[in-house]
């Protein structure tokens, strides 16, 4: 990486993104990062001046597989076309979608700490034909289409059920192993099966290629960018109505418990 020459240039910057919660489709009233919400934070980063690099801090235990590669993809479309390096650092954990964004940077950074990986694809939900049975209560479903009711929590699973859900789900868990043997190459371990949606820690997320080092923020920017580097955070903006503290006060406390819930199902699958 170029350092700059004192006296004659300024010093370089690096707009710094921060990617922290779960992923998902998000509205008004959720916090959940998407493509959408991110757009003009990102766009921001890679075009506002003659940025060194650009960083990303990531803290996610993931979420919707759709808008991780969107983001994604984001981040990279930008990054080849101002040919901007990016470097990903990981706080907590960036498992599934998470570690997905980690691999739109060229390089990841982790803490002693991070946990790291979980490729692959989950579906979960509950079952109450035995509650319903108990209290008496009777389920009515009328369809058009034989596959409108898949697994319905209310009826006993079915094993085409269960085979068809498996069908959709290898597609997406393809194209996440795609996504990351692109972005990742040949620093992959060949050795061990990165696939199977484990996690690791820290240092034994390097050793097998799914990170590059164990490093923070400003020592690695620094060590890459010279001391006077600047680090800029890019700030998501809020939604007009939200600054002013103006909106649907009741649907949005609803909204943000449910999203709340859904979140921490999410973080406590990493004991988070």
């Amino acid at each position: 990486m170029r350092k700059y020459i004192p006296f004659l240039e300024k010093p370089p910057f690096v707009p710094v993104i921060r990617l922290s919660g779960s992923i998902g489709g998000g509205s008004r009233f959720s916090p959940a990062l998407s493509d959408a919400g991110l757009a003009t934070q990102i766009e921001r980063a890679f075009s506002r001046g003659k940025p060194a690099a650009v960083a990303l801090v990531i803290n996610s235990p993931g979420g919707s597989a759709v808008q991780s590669s969107l983001i994604a993809a984001r981040i990279r479309r930008l990054a080849d076309a101002k040919n901007i390096p990016v470097h990903a650092f990981v706080e907590d954990v960036a498992a599934s979608g998470g570690y997905w964004l980690a691999c739109a940077a060229d390089d990841i950074w982790v803490d002693n700490s991070s946990l790291v990986g979980s490729i692959g694809v989950i579906f979960a939900s509950f079952g109450f034909p035995q509650l319903m049975e108990k209290y008496g209560v009777e389920r009515r479903v009328h369809t058009a289409g034989t596959s409108k009711s898949l697994a319905d929590p209310f009826l006993p699973e079915k094993p085409e059920d269960v085979a068809r859900l498996k069908a959709l789900q290898e597609p997406i868990h393809q194209a996440f192993i795609a996504h990351v043997k692109a972005r990742r190459g040949a620093r992959l371990s060949a050795e061990t099966d990165l696939f199977n949606a484990d996690i690791w820690v820290g240092q034994g997320a390097v050793d097998l290629g799914l990170a590059d080092g164990v490093a923070h923020l400003v020592p690695k920017m620094k060590a890459l960018y010279g001391d006077k580097v600047s680090l800029r955070p890019i700030g998501q903006r809020k939604p007009l109505l939200q600054r002013f503290g103006i909106g649907a006060a009741g649907a949005q406390i609803a909204a943000g418990a449910m999203a709340e819930v859904e979140d921490r199902a999410l973080w406590q699958r990493y004991g988070l």
